[in-house]
């Protein structure tokens, strides 16, 4: 009646061994190299562009909410509302979703579809050829029975040579 649990080492154990726990250990390594690039771009590409119209740091661009918005004695007076964060924030996210989804989704994407319409190709091909070979049987199978059956009191009818007696 007792059943006996696993133990928690066991349990550990049978979860590092499940698949996708690797797969998921993998992603977020690339995923951590990945972002070194990305911040790379936005500081590099992304940031002069943008300071092209204003100033190459996104982080310094900024509203106050309640004036007056300056430092004094290293404290900030007024309220501000620091809006270039959250921008530069934001074009790197697209700049991953994008590189993410064109480089890796899309190309994944175009190479499943392909397998899967070899594999649908190589079965249609393997099917027609499984009909082709029944209907070669069937076709030999009705003139055997022809044959058995049209020849009854000839040569062909008979089950062996030496019956007729």
């Amino acid at each position: 009646m007792s059943e006996k649990k696993p133990s928690l080492l066991e349990g550990f154990k049978a979860f590092l061994m499940r698949g996708n726990v690797i797969d998921l250990a993998v992603a977020v390594v690339i995923g951590a190299a990945f972002t070194n690039i990305v911040n790379a771009v936005v500081k590099g590409v992304i940031n002069p562009l943008v300071g092209a119209f204003g100033t190459k740091n996104l982080d310094s661009y900024s509203s106050c909410l309640k004036d007056p918005c300056r430092v004094v004695d290293g404290e900030m007076q007024g309220i501000q509302i620091m809006w270039g964060s959250v921008l530069g924030a934001t074009l790197q996210f697209l700049i991953t979703a994008a590189v993410v989804y064109f480089l890796m989704v899309l190309p994944m994407a175009k190479y499943l579809a392909r397998r899967e319409a070899q594999r649908k190709a190589k079965e249609g091909a393997h099917e027609t050829l499984e009909v082709t070979e029944l209907e070669v049987l069937k076709e030999i199978r009705d003139a055997l029975v022809a044959q058995r059956g049209g020849g009854a009191g000839g040569p062909a009818g008979s089950s062996a040579p030496g019956d007729r007696g």
